[in-house]
Parts: structure tokens; C-alpha cells; sequence
């Protein structure tokens, strides 16, 4: 792994994996309400959201750093449930 990356949580996740995982797990609406973005609420789909998202930076950043939070989330929930056995 290159030293400008061992510390990048989203090295070689590509934003189609993001976007699904986000959908499979939590859904269109959910999305919709915790980040603003028309594409999430306006007949949505994977091909024209990740269109909109790879042309429009400050989207694309908002779906990242969500899907960030949501995976430190998930971690501290299976810690969570290692720790109260």
C-alpha cells in the first residue's frame, strides 16, 4: 500500500460501492433525509446519481463523508455487541 494512502479509508472504494452500500442498507428515502441532494429524492437510481454525483464535487464530498460516519457507526455497533457478551 502507498504511504499517501495507508491513512485513506476510502482507498479503492469506488463511489458505486459507497452509493450501494448506502442504498442496500439504509435506502433512497433514508439518504434523501440525511443528505439534500435532488438526485436521492427525485426518482432516484444508482446510474443517474452517480452521474450527478462525479460532476458535482461538494455532492460527491457530502456522500463520502456520510458514508465515513456511517461505517465508524457500524464499527462502534459490532464492538458494542463483542463487549456486552
Amino acid at each position: 500500500m502507498s504511504t499517501q494512502q495507508k491513512n485513506n479509508p476510502l482507498h479503492g472504494v469506488t463511489l458505486e460501492m459507497i452509493l450501494n452500500h448506502l442504498v442496500k442498507n439504509y435506502g433512497w428515502e433514508y439518504l434523501a433525509t440525511e443528505i439534500n441532494i435532488n438526485c436521492f429524492k427525485s426518482n432516484p437510481s444508482i446510474k443517474s446519481s452517480l452521474t450527478f454525483l462525479r460532476k458535482t464535487p461538494w455532492a460527491r464530498t457530502k456522500v463520502e463523508n456520510f458514508y465515513l460516519y456511517i461505517l465508524r457507526q457500524e464499527s462502534k455497533n459490532i464492538k458494542q455487541i463483542f463487549t456486552d457478551k
